[in-house]
């Protein structure tokens, strides 16, 4: 499996992308907003969750890599989630500090919406995260998501819960053909 952008490609990870990945995922200041930065033993199980879910559902988190060198730089994809209790098809990512800022996770993370609505039989895409990741809030919205729910839990503290659907989506599309931006 290969989606491409004009700038990026995303592909299956495999045990090869132990380094690359480390990199986004042990930084404490990429990962503020999760419970904890990752060591090794998380990393390698994020990996092998990644090739489980390829296998069983035939997507999952994907490695983000630039086209023009290969270099993978963080990773996006789709997932199924339990958000406020109920399990959601949901796009994540986590792009290294270093190229963050750059458009890569919104870009990504479109090619992940289109993957999932012109492939799958989701009406409904889901994007969460604590209620102080502005930047993911943010990056959620440019793709086309609105706040949909917001609650309350264990984990952090206030969860933001962002959707768009297969018919926004589809309006999006033909606003896009018009002539309008993505």
């Amino acid at each position: 499996m290969r989606i491409e952008t004009p700038r990026l490609f995303l592909r299956e990870m495999d045990e090869n992308d132990f380094d690359a990945l480390y990199k986004v995922l042990s930084d404490r200041e990429t990962m503020i907003h999760y419970p904890c930065a990752f060591d090794e033993k998380m990393v390698r199980g994020w990996i092998e969750r990644n090739i489980e879910r390829y296998r069983i559902f035939g997507f999952g988190l994907w490695a983000v890599c630039l086209k023009e060198n290969g270099e993978m730089i963080g990773d996006c994809g789709l997932t199924m989630q339990i958000i406020g209790g109920t399990i959601k098809s949901e796009i994540g990512y986590h792009i290294r500090r270093d190229m963050q800022r750059r458009g890569y996770a919104k870009e990504a993370a479109e090619a992940v919406r289109d993957f999932t609505f012109e492939t799958l039989p989701f009406n409904v895409i889901f994007s969460y995260m604590k209620y102080t990741n502005i930047p993911s809030a943010n990056t959620a919205m440019s793709w086309g998501c609105r706040l949909v729910d917001e609650f309350e839990d264990e984990v952090n503290d206030i969860t933001k819960v962002y959707a768009i659907t297969r018919e926004e989506w589809n309006r999006l599309r033909q606003a896009i053909e018009k002539g309008g931006s993505s």
